[in-house]
């Protein structure tokens, strides 16, 4: 057991976890701490500080259990282990906030003017979209997220949604929302957009437009590259060099009968004439507010708008590969939300790792391995050594090594879009399954011999 007051002020200092102060400091959380008022929680064994950084440490080593990632975070010390409902209990004194407010004040911007491929004639290239996580079917994670509506019927698992803005030179998904499966990605980007900055340019794949969302953004003093339902009614006002052509945008049919508030957009329609590539002979359609050829010529534009698949990447990052997790291992809503932020938040420090890296090696940060930076962190942040002059050696070690994952050149492919295995041999778990009635005798007791 700890005594209440020097071993629990050295449980907060000696953790192992000092490898992520250069990116989310320690005074920093100190200072949310006390402005939210958890600095106040008494726990001798986990103090607030330590388990702050016990959930970013579960954002980095999903696949383990609690006891096994308090064990990545201190020295082995007889009967130091908390009990896995000491932990949980820890989590949820701690409550959400906290991390919150971290975020907002932690996840900042990365890219510089010189980031190549970060930038588009000095406006920086964000994106945003949205996905969705499966968590554990538990009732109150039903009653407040919801479960997606299948064919046949009920999703497996409730679900929770969130949409998220992402730089696109650096994968550092920069501002999101986590909401219930119930709502949409396009309301969800409604509150998303007002983080936009002048001379950001934005792109959306097709199911976000809308009139009210474009306006959004020009509001914004940013501009917008995206693609949009070749259905789409938008008439041509006059046709450019580059065979682009000048078109409104209207907010209904009443508006666009009388020429009224009218936005005007620039469009590109094109097509594919690669046999092998999706899309090939079928009409594509892209709007942006970068109305003069001369400045943005069409081909390019085109080109330029493949950035956005940047952001599906980021999401492939988090969910497949720091995730590696099926469901999320939180039982409660409070719960789900906290480990996404825990989540999101590590996310950014090996972001920020691989940013500081790629300069090391002179590189674009996107030609670093995600995938190999994360298990350098994972492997070396129980070396951290706990002097400070020791720590930023080992950092500038840690940022040599990860300078080493540099990516060969992206090859020419696509992937169709399908899954191997979809139906099962297996009967579809249902409602009478859940609360299963459990044996009242031990096995041994249970046994009755018939000769």
């Amino acid at each position: 057991m700890f005594s209440v007051g020097t071993e629990a002020v050295a449980l907060s200092r000696a953790q192992r976890l000092n490898a992520l102060h250069r990116i989310i400091p320690r005074d920093k959380v100190k200072r949310i701490l006390s402005r939210t008022g958890r600095h106040r929680v008494s726990c001798s064994r986990l103090p607030a500080v330590f388990m702050v950084y016990f959930l970013l440490a579960m954002g980095l080593f999903c696949t383990d259990c609690y006891r096994q990632v308090f064990r990545w975070l201190r020295p082995w010390k007889k009967g130091a282990v908390p009990g896995r409902s000491t932990l949980c209990e820890a989590r949820r004194r701690l409550g959400l906030v906290p991390l919150v407010k971290l975020a907002g004040e932690v996840v900042k911007l990365l890219a510089e003017p010189q980031t190549q491929g970060a930038f588009h004639r000095g406006m920086r290239l964000m994106a945003i979209d949205g996905f969705v996580v499966d968590i554990p079917d538990m009732p109150d994670n039903e009653r407040v997220f919801g479960r997606p509506a299948g064919g046949r019927s009920a999703g497996a698992f409730p679900q929770a949604r969130l949409v998220a803005l992402c730089e696109v030179g650096t994968h550092v998904m920069w501002r999101w929302l986590i909401k219930p499966i119930r709502i949409g990605e396009g309301k969800m980007a409604d509150y998303l957009l007002r983080f936009l900055e002048p001379e950001m340019l934005l792109m959306w794949d097709r199911n976000f437009l809308s009139y009210q969302r474009v306006a959004a953004v020009i509001g914004r003093g940013a501009h917008l590259l995206a693609r949009v339902r070749k259905g789409l009614n938008l008439r041509p006002i006059r046709e450019l060099p580059d065979r682009s052509y000048l078109a409104k945008l209207y907010r209904n049919d009443s508006d666009r009968k009388h020429d009224r508030n009218g936005i005007l957009v620039r469009v590109m329609d094109y097509t594919l004439d690669d046999s092998k590539r999706a899309g090939h002979r079928q009409p594509h359609r892209l709007i942006t507010t970068l109305l003069d050829p001369e400045l943005d010529w069409a081909l390019a534009l085109i080109g330029l708008y493949h950035a956005r698949w940047e952001e599906e990447l980021t999401i492939d990052e988090l969910k497949t590969h720091q995730a590696q997790r099926p469901v999320l291992r939180s039982q409660t809503p409070a719960g789900v939300v906290q480990e996404l932020y825990a989540l999101l938040l590590d996310h950014y420090v090996v972001r920020v790792l691989m940013f500081e890296a790629a300069q090391v090696a002179q590189v674009p940060p996107l030609s670093i391995s995600f995938t190999g930076t994360l298990k350098i962190l994972r492997c070396r942040i129980p070396q951290c050594p706990r002097r400070r002059v020791a720590q930023r050696r080992w950092w500038r070690d840690l940022v040599s090594e990860v300078a080493e994952e540099v990516l060969p050149p992206r090859r020419n492919r696509i992937n169709p879009r399908v899954i191997k295995r979809k139906m099962s041999k297996w009967k579809k778990k249902r409602l009478e399954h859940r609360g299963y009635p459990q044996p009242t005798e031990s096995f041994v007791e249970a046994v009755v011999m018939i000769h």
